[in-house]
């Protein structure tokens, strides 16, 4: 996921009641042809549509074949890492959700080269996905370098908050896993504390290379590429989804 500019607050087309966008603008530069006939011809073939409200999505039934398994990117950005995996991965299904439309133009072309058939795109907040989706219906979810918000009066803005991470929780199966990455300092430790305080997450690392050290089956971005050469150390979390038994336990 690479970094999306600022925006001020409002609520969300399905009244969700999250009282604020936790992402910017859609679109910052015009498309390329080829960018553009993607978005024309190949988005309407991929993209999720939410069913009506109150009702859930079958996310495996979007795929031709029904996949081995699920996973989301929560704002893929160019959708580098997404692609990566669905190339890696052909049994699973990936649900990608971003609101670029520099982004998701570019993660098509990807898809589109590489003829996978095996992703589907959501182009709007990824609160309304995830509100969507059946409990324990996913076995990964991913929020790679989102945007730090890092002024004190912005942190509300932020993607890890006890109710986003509720809800990741309940879509992903027990055993399942939440990875992040970011490169800023304070978003490091408020990531750490809001998942090491909620009772459905708990930290695999068992040595400071678990997340010092990028796994092999993680691949760099452009965007961490430029972190690290400006001296910007990421960090990357693996989190397992607790059995809901021992959930509740320690909610007691």
């Amino acid at each position: 996921m690479s970094r999306m500019s600022r925006s001020t607050g409002e609520r969300g087309p399905r009244g969700l009641g999250h009282g604020r966008r936790l992402h910017g603008r859609r679109t910052a530069h015009r498309l390329r042809p080829s960018q553009q006939r993607a978005m024309e011809t190949l988005l309407p073939r991929l993209q999720v549509t939410l069913p009506p409200e109150g009702a859930l999505l079958d996310p495996a039934a979007l795929f031709e074949e029904t996949p081995r398994a699920l996973w989301l990117e929560i704002g893929f950005g160019a959708g580098e890492h997404l692609v990566w995996q669905a190339q890696r991965n052909p049994d699973i299904g990936f649900l990608g959700a971003e609101v670029f439309h520099d982004g998701i133009a570019k993660m098509l072309r990807h898809v589109e080269e590489e003829q996978l058939t095996n992703v589907r795109v959501f182009t709007d907040d990824a609160r309304e996905l995830l509100e969507c989706l059946p409990d324990a219906s996913l076995d990964r979810a991913f929020l790679l370098f989102p945007d730090p918000w890092p002024k004190l009066r912005h942190h509300k803005r932020r993607f890890v908050q006890p109710e986003q991470l509720d809800a990741v929780a309940r879509v992903l199966r027990d055993g399942g896993e939440f990875r992040l990455a970011t490169d800023d300092p304070g978003y490091q430790r408020w990531m750490l504390i809001q998942l090491m305080r909620h009772p459905a997450f708990e930290w695999t690392a068992e040595r400071p290379g678990d997340w010092r050290e990028r796994p092999k089956d993680w691949p760099a971005t452009r965007y961490e590429l430029k972190a690290l050469g400006q001296g910007r150390q990421p960090v990357y979390l693996r989190f397992r989804r607790r059995a809901r038994q021992d959930e509740t336990s320690s909610r007691g």
